[in-house]
């Protein structure tokens, strides 16, 4: 890696420490999109050094509609790490947050690797051990949202923290395309949406994942979860709000946020 970008990866890294959002970078990444997806790996590679352990991958710009906001026709993934992940109901600290927004997902669990050459719907399906509702809360350590696809590449997708059901649901028991969802915020209704506005079909997001790794020679791992894209529109988040999310087919689950001190 370039002495430039593990510069450029250090200006993202020194932004989440610090809870300080920095100015776009993406005038400094001229290799486009594979440069910002060698700065992530960087930061990647730092937290695993540090301690973190990785538990997943999360899979953002699968609306079409923001797609074409970003200029781009694919979807883009970040890493899932254990300090990233909470429970039902539990409360998520401020210090986890950067400009925190709420979007409602389906998130797969696997029970198998998914290491194949050539990853096919089937090996995915039989690769899955069960599905959750989740609650993604996205987080940029850009200023003021000012992003394009390079910058949310490089800030790991955008990754904040996210928040995972307690009822694992066999994926042969849902349609997932026609799954509705609506979130709530403190009983308000604030997003709603279904399976199909993310690619389509979760499984088709899931399954781009699959191949986009095995394409730069990494494997999903049995255990990772899978956060597959919103399903509805994203909400801000402001101190001591409660979101609940209901999914056809998958129930509920919560996030809860620290009240201001």
């Amino acid at each position: 890696m370039s002495e430039h970008l593990k510069r450029v990866a250090n200006l993202l890294q020194h932004a989440a420490e610090t809870g300080q959002a920095i100015e776009p970078i993406r005038d400094q990444l001229p290799g486009g999109i594979a440069d910002a997806y060698k700065v992530q790996q960087l930061n990647t590679l730092q937290l695993v050094n540090e301690g973190r352990r990785v538990t997943g991958r999360k899979i953002g710009l699968t609306s079409a509609s923001v797609q074409r906001q970003l200029g781009v026709d694919q979807p883009d993934f970040g890493t899932l790490f254990d300090t990233m992940e909470f429970t039902d109901g539990q409360e998520i600290p401020h210090s986890h947050l950067m400009q925190a927004k709420c979007e409602a997902e389906v998130a797969l669990v696997l029970e198998h690797d998914l290491d194949l050459e050539h990853i096919v719907l089937s090996d995915l399906i039989a690769a899955t051990a069960y599905v959750l509702p989740a609650i993604e809360v996205v987080g940029s350590r850009i200023a003021n949202w000012n992003i394009g696809i390079l910058d949310t590449i490089a800030d790991n997708a955008s990754a904040g923290v996210y928040v995972l059901g307690q009822r694992p649901v066999k994926l042969q028991d849902l349609d997932l395309r026609l799954a509705g969802m609506v979130m709530e915020r403190q009983g308000e209704p604030v997003s709603v949406g279904v399976g199909a506005a993310c690619l389509g079909n979760p499984l088709n997001a899931a399954l781009w994942l699959a191949r986009t790794l095995a394409s730069k020679g990494t494997a999903l791992r049995a255990g990772d979860v899978i956060l597959t894209g919103a399903l509805g529109p994203m909400v801000a988040v402001t101190p001591g709000d409660v979101f609940e999310a209901r999914i056809q087919g998958l129930g509920s689950v919560r996030a809860c946020f620290e009240h201001a001190s």
